[in-house]
């Protein structure tokens, strides 16, 4: 059975690169949303057990959407992939409970060693 992932993020070009540097092998099913309350309607929907996350979007932020998720005590896997490289930045995102944080641009191997950290391949 695929594993439902979303990626989180209002640029096109950043999902499609999120998209391609996953691993072809890898039994999942994608959802693409553009800002963060389409993430946590995501998530809500069952589509989002893991969660790439961009951090500046739209309506909701990534911090926004963390925040939610931490409070629920979801079980959904939050990989931050942002160009934010701000020591605050990660220290909250750490804090609100992401399980990593990649810096854009993305480098697929440290994606697929996120994946292999937390289990998933």
């Amino acid at each position: 059975m695929p594993i439902p992932v979303t990626i989180a993020d209002d640029s096109m070009m950043s999902r499609k690169v999120v998209r391609r540097a996953l691993p072809a092998d890898w039994d999942i099913e994608i959802t693409e949303v553009t800002n963060g309350k389409e993430a946590l309607e995501a998530v809500e929907a069952g589509k989002a057990d893991v969660l790439f996350l961009d951090l500046t979007m739209p309506e909701l932020d990534g911090f926004g959407v963390l925040s939610y998720l931490n409070e629920r005590k979801t079980k959904t896997i939050v990989i931050v992939i942002s160009a934010d490289i701000q020591p605050e930045a990660k220290k909250l995102v750490d804090k609100l409970g992401a399980f990593r944080f990649l810096h854009k641009p993305l480098n697929s191997e440290q994606l697929s060693q996120a994946l292999t950290d937390v289990g998933l391949i």
